[in-house]
């Protein structure tokens, strides 16, 4: 398995940008595709968007559509999620993780990623 690290995250107001990094280790990065979920208090945790082991395709929720850039380096091991226009509805902690399925996106569900990291607090004030 692949070991990864989230951070970036952080306290913002409502309208600014932050990036989230997610370090990966272990095993040949470019074995997975790569998603990124979040996870507000007292709710299930919840799909953000996916990219492709090339970074070729990527999918996103409905919810961060046109705000939310996820990207990838497989030369550093390292996936991204930019977030722009930042909502208070976007507090969370938000988690990477990774999935041997490599080539296809729009996986949304939990259970088809093998490795998780531990998430990092994004807070959004109004």
């Amino acid at each position: 398995q692949v070991q990864l690290i989230e951070s970036g995250g952080g306290l913002v107001q409502a309208g600014d940008s932050l990036r989230l990094s997610c370090a990966a280790s272990g095993r040949t990065f470019s074995d997975y595709a790569m998603g990124w979920f979040r996870q507000a208090p007292e709710k299930e945790r919840e799909f953000v968007a996916d990219i492709s082991w090339t970074g070729l395709s990527t999918y996103y929720a409905d919810a961060v559509n046109g705000r939310f850039t996820i990207s990838r380096d497989n030369a550093k091991k390292t996936a991204y999620l930019r977030m722009n226009s930042l909502k208070p509805e976007d507090t969370a902690v938000y988690y990477c993780a990774a999935r041997t399925a490599k080539s296809i996106v729009g996986i949304t569900s939990t259970s088809a990623y093998s490795s998780w990291g531990q998430g990092t607090q994004v807070t959004v004030s109004s």
